[in-house]
């Protein structure tokens, strides 16, 4: 039998954070790999960036499932070096499993929005080399309502305002839900080629959510969440986010719920609503 090591990339971000402790806490050996060399405690920890080819390499030796999600880069061209690099140090050390986060639903076909497209590209490249790939493809995810300018309004004036319609039903996930999908997925023989959905079994509306918790919602502009995000991310990683929130109002079947991904994997994710009334600074 084949040991195991189970690599992360960028285990010191919050995607892959949660899937790296997510590993740790089922007893599997986990390698964490990251820029600033931080990951969970009991992690292997391996420091290098995803551009140089010798310390993706590094990470990769040895290990025989590994969890890929992208740093928030969206630049084709050193997307693609990201990429290639993991493939091949990917092939290099004959991965058994690889789970890839595209930390989006995927439209179907081009869509000029960059965070789609990088990540459509990057999979079909590590598909193409014969890699043993299962798609992730996570709705909304939960803890983007922890950020300050979502949280603030909400626990000060009881105000959750998101940049997507009211009315729109979302699969919202957390992250620590997307971990167990993760985790499901990667200890699977079965799943090289399979692309899921992730997200609870009820979509819920921006609406009802912010209801669960005794706020209202408001619709947030798109261009003002951009300008919030931007002081964080710089202007180009914002302007990439808030054109996947212009795509999804206008295609809203993108994070609608589907439960093919939680019969397969055997996932029973936290309800959206039972997610944010447990959060100390959403109580009402």
């Amino acid at each position: 039998m084949v040991a195991m090591t189970f690599l992360v990339l960028n285990a010191a971000g919050a995607q892959g954070g949660a899937v790296a402790r997510r590993l740790l806490a089922a007893g599997l050996p986990v390698r964490g790999f990251s820029r600033s060399g931080a990951v969970p405690e009991g992690a292997e920890s391996v420091t290098g960036d995803l551009t140089d080819a010798e310390a993706v390499k590094a990470a990769f030796a040895g290990v025989s499932h590994a969890s890929v999600t992208l740093p928030m880069v969206y630049d084709p061209a050193v997307v693609e070096v990201y990429v290639r690099n993991i493939r091949d140090a990917a092939l290099a050390a004959g991965v058994c499993h690889l789970a890839f986060n595209t930390a989006n639903r995927l439209p179907e076909g081009e869509t000029g929005v960059v965070a789609y497209d990088t990540r459509r590209a990057a999979v079909r490249t590590l598909r193409e080399a014969g890699l043993p790939v299962v798609e992730l493809r996570p709705a909304v995810y939960l803890d983007n309502i922890a950020a300050p300018w979502f949280a603030g309004p909400l626990a000060a004036d009881g105000v959750l305002a998101y940049p997507l319609p009211a009315d729109l039903p979302v699969a919202w996930l957390s992250l620590e839900d997307l971990a167990a999908f993760t985790h499901a997925a990667l200890i699977r023989d079965d799943l090289d080629g399979a692309v899921l959905k992730l997200g609870p079994e009820e979509a819920v509306t921006g609406a009802d959510l912010a209801a669960a918790v005794g706020a209202r919602y408001q619709l947030l502009d798109v261009t003002a969440f951009e300008t919030a995000l931007a002081a964080v991310t710089g202007p180009r990683t914002a302007a990439a986010v808030a054109a996947t929130y212009r795509h999804i109002a206008a295609d809203r079947a993108l994070v609608a719920a589907d439960p093919s991904a939680l019969d397969l994997l055997d996932v029973r994710p936290t309800p959206p609503r039972a997610w944010l009334a447990a959060q100390p600074w959403a109580r009402r």
